[in-house]
C-alpha cells in the first residue's frame, strides 16, 4: 500500500514557475513508477511525465518537454515536478500516482493502483 500527497499548487502568471511535491508513505515507494497526470473539466486525465524508475528514463508529454522537469528522492518518498514557463493551458488539478506499469502502458491512468487527492495549479495570462 501507498498513500500519496500532493502539494506545491497555486495561481500564477504565464511564464512563471512552481514546484509540485508528491509525498508517499510505506517502505516500498522505490518499487512503484511514480508519475505525474493533469485533468480538467473538459478533459479527461492526462499523463504529464513519469520520473525514471528502474533503468527507464524519465518520459514527458510532448506538451511539456522542455519546461517541465519530473524528479524522484527514494530516501524521502518523494516525486517532485519543476514546472517552468506555466502557460494558461497548464491550468488543472495535477495527481500523482503510483503504480507497476509495463513500459507500453505508463501513459494509461487506469494501469495505476494509486493516487493522490490532487493539487490545484491555476495559470493566468
Amino acid at each position: 500500500q501507498v498513500q500519496l500527497v500532493e502539494s506545491g499548487g497555486g495561481l500564477v502568471q504565464a511564464g512563471d514557475s512552481l514546484r509540485l511535491s508528491c509525498a508517499g508513505s510505506g517502505r516500498t515507494f522505490s518499487e512503484y513508477a511514480m508519475t505525474w497526470f493533469r485533468q480538467t473539466p473538459e478533459q479527461e486525465r492526462e499523463f504529464v511525465a513519469t520520473a525514471a524508475w528502474k533503468g527507464r528514463p524519465a518520459y514527458y508529454a510532448d506538451s511539456v518537454k522542455g519546461r517541465f522537469t519530473i524528479s524522484r528522492d527514494n530516501a524521502k518518498n518523494t516525486v517532485y515536478l519543476q514546472m517552468n514557463n506555466l502557460r494558461p493551458e497548464d491550468t488543472a488539478i495535477y495527481y500523482c500516482a503510483a503504480g507497476r506499469p509495463v513500459l507500453s502502458a505508463l501513459r494509461t491512468p487506469s494501469v495505476y493502483g494509486f493516487w493522490g487527492q490532487g493539487t490545484q495549479v491555476n495559470v493566468s495570462s
